[in-house]
């Protein structure tokens, strides 16, 4: 890890050191910036996204973490002493640091798996429905009519399409919570 204060990113934003800042950057898991000014934070962290091309996580408790939050790919805002600044510009929000293991192992894990599950059955849902119409046109000697009411076409798609990605938003759990904070690496696995 690197933890840098803000005269040390004055330096090297006004010196031109930035690649350097961001050779040292690669060698690093995670980079701490403290007694830094707003403006800094976000700098760091739009210089990283933009020369790395990585994905960013900014966590902040407080209103002068907000450009670096709304800088980032993924904002998490801390509820606390500070005032409620940084949880409204957040894309999460945790009430404590200690909660960020469980966003991010057990919440994250799940939602990554939800979402490629339901990639996956768009694309199913769309093909089955286009095959569909383009067997029917064999049938009526491809004259372009349509095989399905507009009505029924409009109900077909809100409850063929709602109803399964509801389900498995609410009851799909793939491994429980405790087995992903005891075996991080799990988070990986979907990766």
């Amino acid at each position: 890890g690197l933890v840098i204060d803000g005269q040390t990113l004055n330096i090297i934003f006004q010196g031109g050191l930035e690649e350097k800042f961001l050779e040292l950057t690669k060698y690093c898991r995670s980079v701490l910036c403290c007694r830094s000014t707003p403006l800094q934070k976000s700098m760091v962290v739009k210089l990283i996204r933009r020369q790395l091309k990585v994905m960013t996580l900014s966590i902040g408790d407080g209103a002068n973490d907000v450009s670096m939050i709304q800088a980032a790919d993924v904002g998490i805002g801390i509820s606390g002493q500070e005032g409620m600044q940084a949880v409204m510009a957040s894309d999460f929000a945790i009430s404590r640091f200690k909660h960020l293991k469980k966003l991010l192992l057990v919440h994250g894990h799940w939602c990554y798996a939800r979402l490629a599950k339901m990639v996956i059955y768009f694309f199913y849902k769309n093909v089955c429905y286009a095959n569909l119409l383009f067997w029917y046109q064999f049938f009526c000697g491809f004259s372009g009519s349509t095989m399905i009411d507009y009505w029924q076409m409009i109900f077909f798609n809100l409850f063929f399409t709602s109803v399964p990605p509801l389900l498995f938003g609410v009851l799909d759990k793939d491994v429980s919570a405790e087995t992903l904070l005891r075996l991080p690496e799990l988070y990986k696995n979907g990766q």
